[in-house]
């Protein structure tokens, strides 16, 4: 048990510090109301629907488990590896983002621009240097130039709190292009075309509510030379008067005089035309509208993640492997992945038939599938056994079972320690 003297002498409360009379610090750099790191849209892409496409893309895509993973003689996915990158993938890739915040950064900002640039601002090494250093901090920029061998990003510095444009070189640059291009980003793509009728829509029914009359007065006389023409502009300006300065917007109007109302709906194919492209843009993305709700089924959902989401964060991944990773690190079995887990989209009552499969065929052992359905590991020496339950099994399999088990677990800690020792060499 802790000494309470110990305690109380070493203990700090940030508002009951005695030390310091003011316990805030003075920052440095530019503030802003908002966080300056937030993804934000462009070409008036955030006013709007299509805005929770992207977004629903992107939480779908933030949900896969990216690692920086070693692989097997077989090409295989042995374990995960620590190190900076993988801290970055997977817990915090900046002092402002975390791993899955950066990931909703860079789908969002890849959806909306087409391109997007990923940057490591901290390394171990001088990048310009050598190609063997390890990266501890990443950030999504915006590309604004393109040059054969370089390209000028716009960075936000969290030294500074601004946005800082700087020329790198593509070696050095993650730069990650829609798959979905043609779909989202080019000039006549369905969504492009879908955008710009929502904003004509928009502008229709700025107009519709903008408070004006739109009534036709018909005089009692022809207007054909300019004094009628004076004459009927000064009524027109007496009814406005009238309608201005009634409480309840009442006016008269002589008796030879007549009134046509032209503010009445009328009637035009754009909301058609909105409706066809976004079931046609719906289509092409393997998107559904019980899929946008939140209803959709099994099958529905794995189409969608097979044709929409998966390619994404291939194009990231593949992108993350080929510029982070070096040839030598690749030739040892070194890589970038990304697992999704399939079963979130299963029943409990799947769950339990997929159980007794996974364990029953000696998929996985019954400790692997408690942990996917977030229980704690079973203490029974069985549950960490790839073996049939519904089959006995004698004695000395199970002892010899346990003795490869161990065999293993000592050659695995045995190559750990050798790696450990060629790193401290290093």
């Amino acid at each position: 048990m802790a000494d309470p003297l110990s305690v109380i002498k070493h203990a700090w409360g940030l508002f009951t510090n005695t030390n310091n009379k003011n316990p805030t610090v003075k920052p440095e750099g530019s503030s802003y109301t908002i966080s300056p790191t937030r993804p934000r849209f462009t070409r008036g892409n955030e006013r709007t629907i299509v805005t929770s496409v992207y977004n629903r893309i992107a939480i779908d895509a933030s949900t896969m488990d990216v690692m920086h993973v070693r692989l097997d003689d077989e090409g295989r996915f042995k374990e995960p590896i620590k190190s900076n990158l993988n801290n970055c993938l997977t817990v915090e890739a900046n002092i402002d983002q975390t791993s899955r915040s950066f990931m909703l950064d860079i789908v969002i900002s890849l959806l909306d621009e087409g391109c997007v640039a990923v940057v490591p601002v901290k390394t171990t090494l001088n990048p310009n240097n050598t190609e063997s250093y390890d990266i501890e901090e990443l950030r999504t920029g915006r590309i604004m130039e393109w040059f054969p061998k370089h390209v000028l990003v716009r960075l936000y510095n969290d030294e500074t709190g601004m946005y800082q444009d700087i020329t790198l070189p593509k070696s050095q640059v993650a730069i990650i292009e829609n798959p979905l291009y043609t779909i989202m980003n080019e000039p006549n793509s369905t969504m492009q075309r879908l955008i710009h009728k929502l904003s004509l829509l928009d502008i229709i029914d700025e107009e519709s509510s903008s408070g004006k009359m739109d009534l036709i007065i018909q005089l009692p006389y022809i207007i054909k030379n300019d004094t009628k023409r004076s004459q009927a502009e000064e009524r027109r300006k007496q009814i406005e008067d009238q309608l201005r300065g009634s409480r309840y917007g009442v006016a008269y109007i002589d008796g030879t005089e007549k009134v046509t109302q032209l503010n009445r709906s009328v009637e035009n194919n754009i909301l058609k035309q909105v409706e066809y492209l976004t079931n046609l843009l719906y289509s092409q993305l393997g998107l559904t509208q019980t899929i946008m709700d939140g209803t959709a089924d099994e099958n529905a959902m794995n189409n969608y993640y097979n044709r929409t989401v998966e390619p994404v964060v291939s194009a990231i991944v593949d992108e993350f492997h080929r510029k982070f990773l070096t040839k030598t690190a690749r030739t040892q079995g070194q890589a970038i992945m990304f697992f999704r887990d399939p079963f979130k989209l299963m029943s409990v009552t799947s769950i339990a038939d997929t159980a007794d499969k996974f364990t029953r065929n000696e998929l996985l052992s019954s400790n692997e599938f408690r942990q996917i359905i977030g229980r704690k590991p079973s203490t029974d020496p069985k549950a960490d056994m790839l073996l049939n339950k519904n089959i006995s099994h004698a004695p000395e399999e199970l002892d010899g079972y346990d003795k490869n088990n161990q065999k293993n677990q000592n050659e695995k800690s045995n190559n750990k320690e050798k790696e450990d020792l060629e790193n401290v060499k290093r």
